[in-house]
């Protein structure tokens, strides 16, 4: 089968719809015209990188390289998340909370993954490792930043019901447990949602992918299902230790409500 090849000329024609889109924006006075240009831009350019970067680490495949842009692709997902709170925790733990949730639950689903259920020889061959990671973190990320948002938000404008509680004799855990539920659950619906309208709505990009490279439809179908149950591991993991972390961080030891450790986005 002849697979479909996409030239730099169908890109640029492609672009135009992110213009129009930016030009429309500006006529209706979104005031966003200016993040969807730039938003494109960095589409266009990071992916043509990561295109350059992989093509090269294919051909020297080293579990140290594999290692070092594994921990690039965390430490930047973790920025986003931070960029995606209106309130952060002060400090490294702003930063420190959503990264550390990310790496553990992405790197041991991916690992986990790609030995025992891909295996994959080796484990970490960049054909394999690098994708699925970025599909892990990518989902993860989302959850974990909605979850962590949705809690500090919500402490925030509860502050008189959570002390309330506090005084009649809650512990920390007791007084924050219905906000840290409703937290978690904020963080899985988007994969949720994902699922729920898999192959009905929506033909996940994986599959979408494989099928245009040629890949047999049934083929696609089960890599795409194995990738979604992962997704859906990795999101849940990562959002339940970053929302218990930010939940215990947002007390002192003495169970005291302690919101003077967040800090409004500027």
């Amino acid at each position: 089968m002849t697979t479909l090849s996409v030239s730099f000329a169908d890109l640029t024609l492609a672009s135009l719809l992110v213009v129009a889109l930016a030009v429309l924006s500006l006529r209706l006075r979104l005031a966003i015209h200016r993040q969807i240009l730039i938003a494109g831009a960095r589409t266009f350019l990071q992916l043509l990188l990561i295109g350059f970067v992989l093509k090269w680490l294919f051909a020297h495949a080293s579990w140290r390289w594999i290692t070092t842009i594994a921990v690039v692709m965390v430490a930047i997902a973790g920025v986003e998340v931070v960029h995606r709170q209106k309130h952060r925790f002060k400090g490294p733990w702003g930063y420190g909370i959503g990264t550390f949730a990310m790496l553990v639950s992405s790197f041991v689903i991916a690992h986990l993954a790609l030995r025992y259920l891909i295996e994959s020889t080796p484990w970490y061959a960049p054909r394999y490792f690098i994708p699925i990671l970025g599909m892990l973190l990518g989902n993860t990320m989302n959850g974990i930043a909605l979850g962590i948002d949705r809690l500090t938000d919500t402490a925030l404008r509860e502050k008189a019901t959570i002390e309330g509680q506090l005084l009649e004799g809650f512990t920390a855990d007791q007084a924050i447990a219905a906000i840290r539920k409703d937290s978690l659950r904020t963080g899985l619906i988007p994969i949720i949602n994902a699922m729920a309208i898999a192959g009905l709505v929506s033909l996940p990009g994986m599959m979408t992918g494989q099928i245009l490279a040629g890949a047999l439809p049934i083929e696609a179908v089960k890599y795409q299902i194995l990738i979604m149950f992962l997704i859906a591991g990795g999101t849940g993991f990562g959002t339940l230790i970053a929302v218990s972390l930010g939940a215990r961080r947002l007390f002192d030891e003495r169970d005291r409500l302690r919101l003077d450790r967040l800090r409004q986005r500027s």
